[in-house]
């Protein structure tokens, strides 16, 4: 290639690179132009974080219905665990111990009263009782483990034990005055309604389905409870630990021997006119209340599911306590 033709090529190159400048630098955007991008930006931004914004609040939602589902599934699974009779469970007080072992006992009807021909008038006329709502019955007589709590708690100076032990023995020298304001302490703690058994709560339980004088047949027979006369080791002595025996049918236990059991039912001379629906029978001589079950020191025949004795609402003794009933429904 001569100098004339180089010449005019880069002539001719230098022209098409002005010209092509030109046409970039007119062709480049303006600062409104720049500025419309900018907000068309941030705009879509700002929608795309709305929408995670949406989607993470969809996802919590739909998790906390779940939750929410589960509970209350879980809620009416233990609802109707808690309506399933024989079932055992223990509230917490409001310092996260446990309360009582309660029993959940069925509803149903029974015969109430002497049915083998051993009692005295009070035991009779023997009557149909009916339970139209199942409820809970402590599983054993209110032991000092949990009496104690109760004394602490409310500054109440600790009730003697004989020098039997504490703990699981069962509570002693507590008066019906005594036991009533625990179950009302007990409620106050766990936001459920304890009280005293009826008389009539007390032997469909004890009864257990049974028709015998106890609630293993019509002999005491021999380590069956603690009396005086049982064959145990605690006969005629002291109180034994609650559950040192066999529990009834119904999973209860010591409802024969050991102490006497406080109930609600004020004293009537026979149960003519008794409540028929299982109520706590409120009339009568309610400076005198109603006790069950015999004890360490009396004879069998107090055992007896039937046998009723009364004891003024302040009279404290070594053969006297008590257990509670709590309401369901």
């Amino acid at each position: 290639m001569n100098s004339v033709t180089s010449y005019l090529v880069l002539i001719t190159f230098s022209l098409w690179l002005l010209l092509f400048s030109s046409s970039v630098l007119a062709e480049a955007p303006t600062d409104e132009e720049l500025k419309a991008l900018e907000q068309q930006i941030e705009q879509q931004e700002m929608e795309q974080a709305e929408a995670k914004r949406k989607a993470a609040e969809e996802i919590k939602r739909k998790a906390e219905e779940e939750a929410k589902r589960l509970a209350e599934e879980e809620a009416k699974k233990k609802e109707e665990e808690m309506r399933t009779p024989g079932k055992v469970f223990r509230d917490k007080l409001k310092d996260g111990s446990d309360g009582p072992e309660m029993v959940v006992i069925p509803a149903g009807s029974f015969q109430m009263g002497d049915l083998t021909g051993d009692g005295g008038s009070e035991e009779k006329p023997v009557h149909t009782v009916t339970f139209a709502k199942l409820f809970a019955m402590g599983k054993y007589e209110v032991a000092f483990e949990d009496y104690d709590k109760f004394a602490s708690a409310t500054s109440r100076q600790l009730l003697s034990d004989e020098g039997w032990g504490r703990d699981k023995q069962p509570v002693i020298y507590v008066s019906w005055d005594d036991a009533v304001t625990y179950a009302q302490w007990l409620s106050e703690q766990t936001g459920k309604k304890y009280r005293l058994p009826s008389e009539a709560e007390w032997e469909y339980a004890a009864r257990a389905g049974s028709t015998t004088k106890y609630p293993w047949g019509n002999d005491i027979g021999s380590s069956h409870a603690n009396c005086y006369g049982c064959g145990s080791q605690w006969d005629e002595k002291q109180t034994a630990p609650v559950g040192s025996f066999a529990a009834n049918a119904f999973g209860l236990f010591d409802t024969a021997g050991n102490v006497w059991e406080w109930t609600q039912d004020c004293w009537n001379e026979n149960f003519n006119g008794a409540p028929a629906d299982g109520a706590a029978w409120q009339s009568g001589d309610c400076g005198r209340r109603v006790e069950r079950g015999g004890s360490w020191n009396n004879l069998p025949d107090w055992l007896r599911s039937a046998s009723r004795h009364w004891n003024s609402t302040d009279y404290r003794y070594s053969t006297l306590g008590f257990r509670l009933v709590q309401d369901l429904e």
